[in-house]
C-alpha cells in the first residue's frame, strides 16, 4: 500500500510503503461517442489536437447532484487538464445525477419549520444513488442507481475510470468491482445491474478508480464485490478531520482493494481541490491511462 500523508513540517505529500491498513436525472457534460474503432480514435485525437481522450465518470455524494458536484470540482478538472496536457491526455469528466430524489426530511441536519407547517412541497436539488433501509440493512433503489450509471457510460461511448465522493465513492467500489471481467457475477436478477454496467462499457474493465471519503457497502447483496479483493488500481483520499465518514469506514474499503494508494489530507468531508492534493490524482491517472507517456515534471 502506498500512502501519502501531510505532516506539520511538510507542505508536500510524502510517499511510503507500509503494511495494509487495518480495519429525474440530469447528466452533465456526457460524451456521445458511439464507436471505438481505430479510425474513430484517430479522428478524435485529431479533433483534440492529437490528445487522447480519457473519460472519467464522476459520481456525486448523498444530497448532491451531477451539476453541483461539477461546480465543486471544477478546479480539479482544470488542474487535471493542464497537468495531463504534456502527456497528450485530455480528461473528459462526466457528471450524471442519481435517480433518487430526496425530500427535505431526508437531508441530514434538516429541521422542520418552527411554525409546524409541512414543507414537503419544497423540492431541493438533492439526489442519491441508493437509500439505506436501517430496519433491514439493505440498499433500496440500488438497481435504479446502477441503471442510471450504465446509461451515462453508454451515452459516453464507454469510460476509462470512475471517481466518486462519499456515497458516490461507495458506489465507485461496487462499479469497478462489477466491471472486472474475471469476477463472477451473481446469477439471475441479483447480477443484472452488474451485467448492465459491463454491456454499457463494451465489456471493457475500468483502468482505475478514485474514492474520496469512501466506504464499502456492508450489505449481503454486495459481498461478492469485495471477495476476492478489487484488483483494479485504486486511489483513496481520506480527510483526517472527516466527521461524516470516519477513517475506519474508509479503511474498510481500502482493505478490500489490492495494493491501494492512499492520500490523507488535513481536511474534512470534501474533495480537496488545491494543487498539492490534485497532483497525486493526476499522477495516478496518468500512470494508468491508455498510451500515457512518462513525464518527469509531474
Amino acid at each position: 500500500m502506498r500512502i501519502f500523508a501531510r505532516t506539520a513540517f511538510k507542505s508536500r505529500p510524502l510517499v511510503c510503503r507500509c503494511a495494509p491498513l487495518l480495519a429525474p436525472q440530469s447528466p452533465c457534460r456526457t460524451m456521445t461517442v458511439t464507436a471505438e474503432s481505430g479510425a474513430v480514435g484517430a479522428r478524435l485525437a485529431e479533433r483534440n489536437g492529437g490528445k487522447t481522450e480519457l473519460k472519467i465518470l464522476m459520481l456525486h455524494g448523498y444530497t448532491q447532484s451531477g451539476p453541483l458536484f461539477h461546480a465543486k470540482t471544477r478546479s480539479v478538472e482544470k488542474l487535471l487538464i493542464k497537468t495531463l496536457a504534456p502527456s497528450s491526455l485530455l480528461p473528459i469528466l462526466i457528471y450524471p445525477t442519481g435517480p433518487n430524489r430526496l425530500l427535505p426530511k431526508d437531508i441530514p441536519g434538516y429541521q422542520a419549520p418552527a411554525d409546524g407547517q409541512d414543507d414537503d412541497g419544497w423540492q431541493p436539488d438533492s439526489w442519491a444513488w441508493f437509500r439505506r433501509d436501517d430496519a433491514t440493512g439493505t440498499y433500496r433503489c440500488f438497481d435504479e442507481g446502477m441503471a442510471t450509471i450504465a446509461g451515462a457510460i453508454r451515452d459516453a461511448g464507454g469510460v476509462d475510470g470512475v471517481c466518486g465522493f462519499s456515497q458516490g465513492a461507495a458506489v465507485t467500489g461496487a462499479v469497478v468491482a462489477a466491471m472486472e471481467s474475471d469476477r463472477p457475477l451473481p446469477d439471475g436478477a441479483a447480477g443484472d445491474w452488474a451485467r448492465g454496467l459491463r454491456e454499457a462499457n463494451g465489456r471493457r474493465p475500468l483502468r482505475f478508480a478514485v474514492s474520496y471519503s469512501g466506504f464499502f457497502g456492508s450489505v449481503d447483496m454486495l459481498k461478492w464485490c469485495y471477495d476476492p479483493k478489487i484488483k483494479t488500481p485504486t486511489l483513496h483520499y481520506i480527510g483526517s478531520l472527516d466527521t461524516i465518514v470516519d477513517e475506519s469506514r474508509s479503511r474498510g474499503l481500502i482493505d478490500r482493494c489490492e495494493d491501494p494508494m492512499v492520500v490523507v489530507h488535513p481536511g474534512g468531508h470534501h474533495v480537496p481541490i488545491s494543487k498539492e492534493w490534485v497532483m497525486p490524482l493526476a499522477g495516478f491517472i496518468r500512470q494508468h491511462a491508455p498510451e500515457a507517456q512518462p513525464n518527469a515534471a509531474l
